[in-house]
């Protein structure tokens, strides 16, 4: 069974976009799977701490304090839902062109050396190395202006979309959708058109995935 970890970044805890289309992800997967086993950790609503230089020591520490086991005893936690899930959920606005500094905090409690990326110089110049593989993540967003694809008028300008593909890297993701809402903030038909249109592919979405699951499944099954 496809366990998913469900990661909120919203600062709103109503009116929010990316948490209204992660409950359709969920409500219609579990729909279809309904003992499914889904983790949620809301960044949005308890960000975790930005790191600092004693949190960077204890990281890279090969042999830790007991103040130090402290230090990085959340990132364990927040490193574990990751390596148990074989799907992750990410329902993040954009904020100023970029990530939730709440959702940046996460990545940089998770993306931790010999956790989930190796570093060796053996490798020449790509030292860094996923540990993870194999997961899948479907991104979610919301976005109060629009037109962000190639050509587009503010190509270029989304900072969140890329940034979180990039680091997603290194929680050992292979398989990258992302699905968001345009027009938040003129409010107008446009952005209704948007919303009704990211609902639908989030439904969509929700059923090519299970169809790959269940296909995969069979193959396994075949192959035994």
């Amino acid at each position: 069974m496809t366990k998913l970890l469900r990661i909120d970044a919203s600062a709103r805890t109503s009116r929010s976009l990316t948490r209204t289309l992660a409950d359709t992800f969920t409500d219609n997967w579990m729909s279809r799977r309904p003992h499914a086993d889904i983790v949620q950790r809301d960044v949005g609503r308890n960000p975790p701490p930005i790191i600092s230089e004693d949190w960077i020591a204890a990281a890279f520490a090969k042999t830790r304090s007991p103040e130090q086991e402290r230090l990085v005893a959340l990132s364990d936690e927040l490193i574990a839902e990751v390596s148990e899930a074989q799907m992750i959920v990410l329902a993040a606005p954009m904020y100023n062109y970029g990530m939730p500094a709440a959702l940046k905090a996460w990545f940089d409690q998770v993306v931790r050396i010999d956790k989930t990326f190796t570093f060796d110089l053996a490798r020449g110049d790509a030292p860094l190395k996923p540990v993870l593989s194999g997961k899948i993540l479907v991104l979610l967003t919301s976005w109060g202006e629009f037109g962000f694809g190639p050509g587009e008028h503010n190509e270029g300008r989304d900072h969140l979309t890329p940034h979180v593909r990039t680091a997603s890297k290194y929680l050992g993701v292979e398989e990258f959708h992302h699905i968001g809402i345009e027009y938040q903030e003129f409010g107008d038909g446009r952005f209704e058109t948007s919303r009704k249109r990211a609902s639908a592919a989030v439904e969509l979405l929700v059923e090519k995935l299970i169809g790959k699951n269940d296909e995969d499944a069979e193959n396994s099954k075949a192959a035994a």
